[in-house]
């Protein structure tokens, strides 16, 4: 799992890093609002955002409200501020959770576990830097949506909800015909999923040879 930490305190930067490494999450710290609107424009795929309010070059809550909230990543704020208004404007504007300074990094761990664990069961899956929000019917590709048709979207469910199993091409087939009414042929579903392939722009859909087609969970 990748966490992002966006916070100035050097020793708060020092004591996460440690402690989430040794639980096994990568982490990235940033310590400005720029650095982090910079970083996030590259488009690597974070599964959490811990956010200071505080930082050197702006507000945190209104970092979230105008450029994280619309990116769809989980966000935790972090801050010294203990005053109820602030702590109902960060769950307001839509943040997960809100751990004051000074924290437990067991009661921090918890928080993350049970905020990565609430989006696991919200129905979103992700392989690689692709997710699939099951309940909504979006995919994202590093946190940013992708145009797919509705046919698109149904063929790419199918393989996500089949995980690590094959889809057959006559599976495939039969449920094309359900959904549209058309009859199709193995060359036209060759053709649709070299169209997702495109709009991807990754490899996460395997072709099993004269079978049909496969996601493995990594």
């Amino acid at each position: 799992m990748n966490i992002l930490l966006i916070e100035d305190n050097l020793n708060i930067i020092k004591g996460l890093k440690y402690t989430l490494e040794k639980n096994n999450y990568q982490l990235t710290f940033l310590t400005t609002i720029k650095e982090a609107t910079d970083f996030l424009k590259v488009k690597p795929h974070i599964d959490l955002i811990i956010l200071d309010v505080t930082l050197p070059d702006g507000n945190g809550f209104d970092f979230y409200e105008f450029q994280l909230k619309n990116l769809a990543i989980p966000t935790l704020f972090l801050t010294a501020k203990d005053e109820e208004d602030d702590i109902v404007k960060g769950l307001n504007l839509g943040a997960e959770d809100y751990i004051i300074k000074p924290f437990s990094t067991k009661e921090l761990l918890a928080r993350i576990k049970r905020i990565l664990l609430r989006y696991k069961k919200q129905g979103l899956i992700t392989i690689k830097d692709i997710t699939f929000d099951l309940n909504k019917m979006v995919v994202f590709k590093n946190q940013q949506i992708i145009d797919l048709t509705s046919l698109e979207l149904k063929l790419l469910h199918l393989l996500f909800i089949n995980l690590n199993r094959v889809v057959s091409r006559s599976t495939i087939l039969s449920y094309i015909w359900d959904w549209t009414g058309n009859d199709v042929d193995d060359h036209t579903v060759t053709v649709y999923f070299q169209r997702i392939r495109n709009k991807l722009q990754t490899d996460i859909i395997t072709t099993v040879k004269g079978i049909g087609y496969r996601i493995d969970e990594k």
